[in-house]
């Protein structure tokens, strides 16, 4: 699976979590008596996506995910894809934690209200990175996948070739600088 992809993943996984969790909390308290609840759950969430905006104010890639990019082993031929395998493999804290806050909702609704938080912010703050990611591989001509690793391990990039991208003028021509070849 490419990278900005997995990220764009990630980020979409993570608000539908959030609006999962929330629709649980509110499920919740739709029995009545829970108004201060509702009111410091609404004041989460307007925390964790205020957090998850400020985190990701910066247009450029993270540090973790810069460092993951250049620590990504070279290949030539194209690694073998599977994106719900990865999707699983990668991201099943985040599918563990919905459906347990869930669960434990059902008796308890401050619970997925809190991870309800922590899921707007974690959206929020990775909304970013996919773009960043795809504008890097546009500018050097490579590809970054995902590796395929141990679930529990750090996840491995790994970079292969691919086409570099020619910024157009809004005519169509090739500005100056991109024109000349690389030497």
């Amino acid at each position: 699976m490419r990278f900005h992809e997995f990220l764009r993943t990630t980020v979409l996984m993570s608000a539908g979590s959030a609006t999962a969790l929330a629709l649980v909390t509110l499920a919740g308290v739709a029995g009545g008596g829970h108004v201060l609840l509702v009111a410091v759950a609404l004041g989460w969430w307007v925390l964790g996506g205020w957090i998850g905006i400020w985190v990701s104010r910066d247009s450029g890639t993270s540090q973790a995910i810069g460092s993951l990019l250049a620590a990504a082993r070279p290949q030539r031929s194209l690694p073998e894809v599977s994106p719900a395998l990865t999707v699983v493999n990668r991201l099943w804290p985040l599918m563990v934690l919905t459906v347990a806050a869930a669960g434990i909702g059902i008796v308890e609704p401050q619970v997925p209200a809190i991870a309800a938080g922590f899921a707007i912010g974690w959206a929020l703050a990775w909304r970013r990175q996919a773009s960043a990611v795809q504008a890097i591989e546009d500018r050097d001509g490579a590809r970054f996948y995902v590796d395929r690793t141990s679930p529990l391990s750090p996840i491995r990039l790994v970079r292969t070739p691919g086409f570099r991208a020619i910024p157009q003028n809004v005519d169509g021509s090739v500005p100056a600088q991109s024109a000349q070849p690389q030497q």
